[in-house]
């Protein structure tokens, strides 16, 4: 998992993304590579999302793509079957982190209580998503979490913007957020790629300003 993180914290933002069309998918990966942010997290709530993430992988290999919104080991294995690189959860199963360990692939499983950043420490992870970001308590919640949990690193995601994005990475325990803003389904539906680009690199810029935090060691992380 220490590369994923590193490459996450290195960007500081994960697109998160809800495709309709599997045929968008190409013009997804090239918009974000324009604009300097080489990765996203294509959500299974559609049903495009499996051939989204293989038709990705195949044609902008370098983008990093995970697979979001995993709710059951089903669904892992979909992801793995189709070349995702990681995995996101807005909860924490179990058998969804157990079966995503087994298969050797990365993930970032969802919290947004001391319980739950407990519950994933158990399962031997330091990066989770703190979702939802806002309405469970926002950056005051992140500065709390901090005290008791030192080792452990969070990718916000739910009501983060493009405004807040550099409050959010100057806390010390953010290694990334996850924005719907860069991608989202207005624009996917319009096909407007150009503006997707502008946003990516709009948000790369706006995330050099804030504090970068280094990736998670490999002993951290339990790999």
């Amino acid at each position: 998992m220490t590369d994923v993180s590193t490459h996450l914290a290195r960007r500081g933002v994960v697109p998160v993304v809800a495709i309709d069309r599997v045929d968008d998918a190409p013009a997804l990966g090239e918009a974000l590579l324009a604009g300097g942010m080489p990765v996203a997290e294509i959500t299974f709530r559609t049903g495009a999302a499996a051939g989204a993430i293989r038709a990705l992988r195949r044609v902008t290999p370098d983008v990093l793509v995970g697979a979001g919104t995993v709710l059951d080991v089903a669904t892992v294995d979909v992801a793995h079957e189709v070349g995702a690189q990681f995995v996101v959860t807005p909860g924490t199963n179990p058998a969804v982190v157990e079966r995503c360990l087994s298969l050797g692939l990365p993930v970032v499983p969802g919290v947004n209580s001391p319980t739950g950043v407990e519950q994933v420490r158990a399962l031997g992870l330091r990066l989770m998503k703190f979702f939802p970001a806002v309405p469970s308590g926002g950056i005051p919640m992140i500065c709390a979490l901090h005290g008791p949990y030192p080792d452990v690193r969070f990718m916000p995601t739910g009501g983060v913007t493009a405004e807040t994005l550099p409050d959010w990475l100057a806390e010390p325990n953010v290694t990334a957020v996850g924005g719907t803003w860069i991608a989202p389904a207005r624009l996917l539906a319009e096909r407007r790629f150009d503006e997707i680009a502008r946003r990516a690199a709009e948000a790369v810029q706006s995330a050099s300003s804030g504090h970068r935090t280094p990736s998670l060691s490999t002993e951290e992380n339990h790999d």
